[in-house]
């Protein structure tokens, strides 16, 4: 647990009885974890939202560079056996 041994623990836990007494002690622990576990909730919900927009964000890139392919292929495959008629657009002058 941090790297503290069973004797700092001891030293710390005596010197906070001496600092805020064996009524507020209690209290103390009980603030300290409901603080901790609402640290805990945050980051949590912080790594979830993180997560979700990662995803979002890739799909759309995903989804644009689908788009990209796309209209290259199907230029290529409405060109493909089509001919362009052959002076339809020449004009004559009589």
């Amino acid at each position: 647990m941090f790297g503290l041994g069973m004797q700092e623990l001891i030293v710390i836990f005596v010197i906070a009885l001496l600092i805020f007494g064996p009524k507020k002690l209690p209290e103390l622990g009980r603030s300290l974890g409901r603080g901790l576990a609402e640290f805990k909730r945050a980051s949590e919900e912080l790594k979830e939202g993180l997560a979700v927009e990662l995803s979002a964000e890739e799909e759309k890139a995903a989804a644009v560079a689908h788009e990209e392919r796309e209209p290259v292929k199907a230029e290529a495959s409405s060109t493909v056996g089509v001919e362009e008629p052959k002076g339809t657009s020449e004009t004559r002058n009589v």
